[in-house]
């Protein structure tokens, strides 16, 4: 099974919408839920760089909101240019097929390396990063033997088990994804196989500027992509509390398969892991019920860019439409509490067009007062 023969498909961004790609995403309150609803309402993301000042103010901001500028994005372009690194867009050919689909998604990715890679299938094997001997040579085995049939192997660079799976997928293709910026890896120990892996069949992304230095909350964003680039994926040896378990939760969110190694429950290592089979994930002893498992799902459709990746052509129209009422604001601000709810049913709830809630949450966020969830719920941002 190897899909990459197929070519990638997608529309690339001229120099111009990446620049002001790069400034919409790196402004103020700008998520990549947020990115999608001014791109959905604007129409473009150099008129939504526009908009931002006033967007907010209606939203209730306490001051201005910054709006990055263009030769901060021209910088952060050269940077990665130094690096021998590059911007990708959620529409673009070489942007992960699967990531493009999940809630949320980068709009730009940072990558580094072999850029082919990301365009075909891909599983991801994670694990414990004070992994056992004999899991480590296990993950190695599975990786080995996945990525010899097309299938690119996904992991985050960490000690234990992800340093065992990016080694063996070295010849075949393999992602880094990364909790930092691409020049600053994590960890320190890791950097000569991510040099390793830029440098040949390899591919290290990131959606945190140049520059930025991972921190603990940032794990979670990075298990994120790895579950969200993969068809499938594979847990080998994770403690209860583990980010490993945090990406199998994501895989599961995403309708990818996850299939877990059993270990002894004598083993805390393996303990998140047997939780995982308990809970339904797909049991697995050899590299052949992984691919097994994956059969059904493996088909070419399923790498095809989605239609509205991309900005709309710039038709000279605005998808704002007029501002809600001051009546509607209101009734919208009133439904909304510190308890996340569903937007269809803020949207029941207050009686008001869809078009016109989705403004003013987007107004809200924007001024810092509106709290996105993982699940697609909004609430209040605490005070």
């Amino acid at each position: 099974m190897d899909d990459r023969s197929a070519g990638p498909r997608g529309i690339a961004l001229t120099e111009r919408q990446r620049i002001a790609w790069l400034r919409l995403i790196r402004s103020d309150n700008v998520g990549p839920a947020t990115f999608r609803d001014l791109i959905n309402h604007t129409g473009s993301a150099e008129t939504a760089l526009e908009m931002l000042p006033e967007l907010s103010r209606r939203g209730g901001a306490s001051r201005v909101i910054r709006v990055a500028s263009k030769a901060e994005a021209e910088r952060e372009l050269e940077i990665a240019d130094r690096h021998g690194a590059a911007f990708v867009g959620i529409g673009e050919p070489d942007y992960p097929p699967l990531l493009r689909q999940i809630s949320g998604a980068p709009p730009l990715l940072a990558v580094k390396g072999n850029r082919r890679v990301a365009t075909a299938p891909a599983v991801g094997i994670v694990g414990a990063r004070n992994a056992s001997i004999s899991g480590m040579k296990f993950a190695g085995m599975l990786a080995r033997e996945i990525g010899r049939v097309g299938y690119t192997i996904v992991s985050g660079l960490a000690r234990g088990i992800d340093t065992a799976a990016h080694r063996a997928s070295l010849d075949t293709g393999t992602i880094a994804a990364m909790a930092g910026g691409l020049d600053k890896p994590y960890p320190p120990e890791n950097i000569g196989l991510l040099d390793e892996l830029t440098a040949g069949m390899g591919l290290a992304v990131s959606e945190m500027p140049f520059g930025w230095e991972p921190r603990a909350r940032d794990f979670p964003r990075r298990n994120r992509l790895i579950a969200g680039m993969s068809i499938g994926l594979v847990v080998v040896e994770a403690a209860v509390r583990s980010g490993s378990l945090i990406t199998a939760r994501n895989a599961a969110d995403f309708g990818r398969l996850v299939f877990a190694v059993p270990g002894s429950p004598l083993d805390p290592r393996c303990e998140g892991t047997n939780g995982l089979l308990k809970d339904g994930a797909t049991i697995i002893t050899t590299p052949e019920d992984v691919l097994e498992g994956l059969r059904p799902l493996s088909e070419p459709d399923l790498f095809k860019p989605q239609p509205g990746a991309g900005e709309p052509a710039d038709d000279g129209l605005s998808g704002l439409g007029l501002p809600p009422s001051d009546g509607e604001r209101e009734r919208i601000a009133e439904a909304l509490s510190q308890v996340p709810a569903e937007i269809d049913e803020i949207i029941r709830h207050t009686g008001v067009a869809a078009s016109a809630v989705y403004l003013v949450l987007l107004e809200l966020d924007l001024a810092g007062r509106l709290e996105r969830h993982a699940d697609g719920r909004v609430s209040m941002a605490a005070d």
